[in-house]
C-alpha cells in the first residue's frame, strides 16, 4: 500500500523543526531548498518531518502562524521536487520520547494534555488532510514505558476518530512501547481503518548502531564494535521483524520503518555493509522506511564522511 502510494524509501530531516534550539536561524536556515532538491536527486520518494508542539503552539495552547508557515513551505518544496511527506509529532505536550533532554511528562495520565495533543491533530488535519495523495501523519514518535499502552491505544483511537472528520482518506502511522520497537507492535489495538499503518523504528544491535552514544546509559561510550564482529545478518533482522510482520498480517495492514540508521562514530564501508543487511529484509517483506538523518544530528547521510561511499549507501536506503 505504501509503496503505490510514493512512502516506500525516505529520509528523515531531523534535527530542523524538532531536537533542536528553536532559534531562528535554526528553524530558517538548517533546511533550505537546496536539501529537497539533493534528497530527490538521491532517489527517494518521501520525507519525514520532525517537528515538536512548541513550533507550532504557543504557551497558552493556541497556534503559531509562522510555525505552520514553515511546514507550508516545507510541503511546497516537497511538491516542487516530487516528494511525498510525512509529518510526524515528535513532542507533545506532557511527553517526549527523550527522558534526559527533556522536562515533558503527565500526558498519558492528564486529560487536559491528551485534549491539547487531539485539537492540536484536528488544527493539523483542516490544514492538510486535504492532501491525502502526499502528506501522512504519525500521531506521536516514540512511546516509551510498557505501562503506556493501554493508555496509548485509547488515545490513538480517540485521535483518529477526531482526525478523520478533517482527513478522512490521509494515511496515519501508529507506533507502540520500548520507542517504537518491532517487538511490541503485537500490543497495538487493531486499526481504527484499513488506513491505518503500523510503524516501528529499528537501530538494532544497539551496540553497534548507537557506540559511542552520549545520550543513553544503554550502551557503554567507550565500547566500539566492527560490523564483522557484531553478527548482524539479514537472519538478525528476520528474526527481529518478525512479531510485527506477523502482526501486520493478522491485522491486515502494512509496515513502516519511521527511522533506522548507524551513528557517525563507525566506519562509512561498515555503515553500508549495515544498510546493505537491513535492506534486505526490508525488501524481500515490502517493509516502507525512512532512514535517519538527511543531516547531521550524528547519523547524517549527507555529511562528508559518506562522501566516498555514498551512492552504494542510497543503493540499500
Amino acid at each position: 500500500m505504501l509503496k503505490s502510494k510514493g512512502f516506500y524509501r525516505g529520509v528523515n530531516l531531523g534535527g530542523w523543526l524538532s531536537q533542536c534550539d528553536y532559534s531562528e536561524d535554526r528553524l530558517n536556515n538548517f533546511i533550505t531548498e537546496p536539501d529537497f532538491e539533493k534528497i530527490s536527486s538521491w532517489g527517494l520518494d518521501h520525507i519525514r518531518i520532525p517537528f515538536d508542539y512548541n513550533v507550532v503552539e504557543n504557551n497558552d495552547g493556541t497556534y503559531n502562524a509562522e510555525g505552520f508557515a514553515r511546514i507550508d513551505r516545507a510541503l511546497e518544496l516537497c511538491r516542487k521536487y516530487n516528494l511525498n511527506t510525512v509529518l510526524d509529532l515528535h513532542k507533545t505536550a506532557g511527553f517526549s520520547f527523550d527522558s534526559y533532554g527533556e522536562s515533558e511528562s503527565g500526558f498519558f495520565e492528564n486529560e487536559q494534555l491528551q485534549e491539547r495533543f487531539y485539537r492540536l491533530w484536528e488544527e493539523v488535519s483542516r490544514r492538510y488532510g486535504k492532501y491525502p495523495d502526499t502528506v501522512a501523519f504519525e500521531l506521536l514518535n516514540e512511546v516509551t514505558c510498557k505501562e503506556y499502552i493501554t493508555a496509548w491505544n485509547r488515545i490513538s483511537n480517540e485521535c483518529i476518530k477526531r482526525i478523520r472528520a478533517y482527513a478522512p482518506d490521509t494515511l496515519i502511522l501508529v507506533g507502540s512501547y520500548n520507542n517504537n520497537s518491532s517487538e511490541t507492535v503485537p500490543a497495538l489495538d487493531k486499526p481504527y481503518d484499513d488506513k491505518v499503518v503500523y510503524n516501528f523504528h529499528c537501530y538494532e544491535p544497539l551496540k553497534f548502531t548507537h557506540q559511542g552514544a552520549y545520550w543513553t546509559d544503554a550502551i557503554k561510550p567507550e565500547e566500539r564494535l566492527s560490523f564483522d564482529e557484531s553478527n548482524i545478518t539479514p537472519e538478525f533482522f528476520e528474526e527481529l521483524f518478525a512479531p510485527a510482520i506477523e502482526a501486520a498480517k493478522l491485522s491486515n495492514t502494512t509496515l513502516y520503518c519511521g527511522e533506522y540508521g548507524v551513528i557517525d562514530v563507525v566506519s562509512p564501508e561498515d555503515t553500508v555493509k549495515w544498510f546493505k543487511a537491513i535492506n534486505s529484509v526490508f525488501e524481500k517483506h515490502g517493509i516502507s522506511r525512512c532512514a535517519w538523518s538527511y543531516k547531521e544530528m550524528d547519523f547524517g547521510l549527507s555529511d562528508t564522511r559518506l562522501d566516498g561511499v555514498r551512492d552504494e549507501l542510497l543503493a540499500f536506503l
